[in-house]
């Protein structure tokens, strides 16, 4: 009799390897591990986990390779409405989880698993992530989640895996790192606390650099494609090379505060210089070629779309609807962005633009109007306070 099917989405830590010889020895089922890459692995992590999947006792193990299509589905429209969670965090590990969770989930059901799961314990967002996605996208599939349902301590889990003759050395490193296309998270034990910020060894780029330095950001229609004057096949490219230039500064560390999907609060710490450069650049780029009620109305969609992502709704129809939003105020958004950079900082210098509206044909702003008169600005102050002057003279009448 052929054993059920399990997609286990895998990472090669403590838990996914607790879950493959848990699902497979206890549970009696066929693991098929799979690890969705979305820029944060080198190849030769990639091949070390692979191996440690095999020796595990995984079915089949498969890498699935989501760099690109993260950014087209995903990180494009973060860019698009300069989203940043709590006007702090680009969302570097709620974009990315649920981004995996959706490939998981498809790849859970084109194989026609049984059943498929995740190593998440009940205490952070992820485990909402993954769980939203796979019961939209494979609802057939039983969700396992043995960590959260078995409430493990890391303790008992070493303790199976020796038993089952697991001998890697599982020592918790006193930080907890996360990395990908979009950033990097860091947790430790001064995130736990309301008050302490995270040391210089905790950071994963060390500060080397140290000499300012002046870049250039080519956007068109809202995309990075070039990076001082070099074009890039694909936007990626360019993030990747911002970041190798931008994160030796220590540009780009924070520590997020915000509220989690269960309903507390949580802090996490993170350093992603290139999307922080890139939003701040894109936005001041915005301010100069938009409209104010463009500005205005992508601010608010922009905001929704973040918080909805972060919540793991990135498979709500909505999403679309903004995306197609988003999409459309950036037919415009093509120019130059200067940027100093600095340790421990950066600022925009200015931009170029054939769309810019602080054109000099119309005036510039507190010197010169070509294209009103004083009289013309007369009657719309008068017009424009008519409304306000009646309340005030009403009011003070009645009373």
């Amino acid at each position: 009799m052929s054993k059920p099917k399990v997609v286990l989405a895998f990472s090669g830590g403590l838990d996914t390897s607790f879950c493959v010889k848990y699902l497979a020895e206890d549970r009696g089922y066929e693991i098929y591990s799979v690890l969705v890459d979305t820029g944060g692995f080198s190849a030769d992590e990639l091949q070390t986990i692979e191996a440690n999947a095999y020796a595990l006792g995984v079915k089949k193990h498969a890498t699935i390779v989501k760099t690109q299509s993260y950014y087209d589905d995903c990180i494009k429209y973060l860019i698009f409405g300069n989203v940043l969670k709590n006007n702090t965090y680009p969302l570097s590990v709620s974009a990315e989880r649920m981004f995996q969770a959706v490939a998981v989930a498809e790849y859970a059901k084109e194989i026609g698993a049984n059943a498929i799961a995740h190593g998440s314990t009940g205490a952070g967002n992820d485990q909402v992530r993954f769980d939203m996605a796979f019961r939209i996208i494979i609802p057939e599939a039983e969700i396992i989640t043995p960590i959260r349902d078995l409430k493990l301590s890391r303790e008992a889990e070493i303790e199976y895996l020796t038993k089952k003759g697991v001998g890697r050395e599982w020592t918790k490193a006193a930080y907890s790192i996360n990395k990908g296309l979009w950033g990097t998270s860091v947790g430790g034990k001064e995130t736990l606390t309301s008050s302490q910020y995270l040391p210089e060894e905790a950071w994963p780029t060390q500060v080397t650099k140290s000499t300012p330095e002046t870049i250039s950001l080519e956007f068109v229609e809202g995309e990075l494609k070039a990076l001082n004057g070099k074009a890039y096949d694909t936007p990626v490219e360019v993030i990747q090379a911002l970041t190798a230039i931008a994160q030796p500064f220590g540009i780009g560390r924070d520590i997020h505060v915000g509220d989690t999907i269960i309903g507390i609060k949580g802090r996490v710490g993170f350093e992603a210089a290139a999307p922080l450069i890139i939003i701040k650049a894109h936005h001041t780029l915005e301010k100069h070629v938009l409209s104010e009620q463009q500005l205005y109305w992508k601010e608010q969609l922009a905001n929704s779309y973040g918080t909805m992502l972060h919540k793991g709704q990135f498979v709500e129809p909505v999403m679309r609807n903004i995306e197609t939003f988003l999409t459309d105020t950036q037919a415009h958004v093509s120019g130059t962005v200067h940027v100093h950079l600095a340790p421990y900082r950066f600022h925009i210098e200015g931009i170029e633009s054939p769309y810019d509206l602080m054109s000099a044909k119309f005036g510039s702003y507190g010197e010169m109007n070509n294209a009103w008169t004083g009289d013309d600005v007369r009657g719309f102050s008068k017009v424009a306070s008519n409304q306000s002057m009646i309340y005030q003279q009403v009011t003070e009448s009645a009373e």
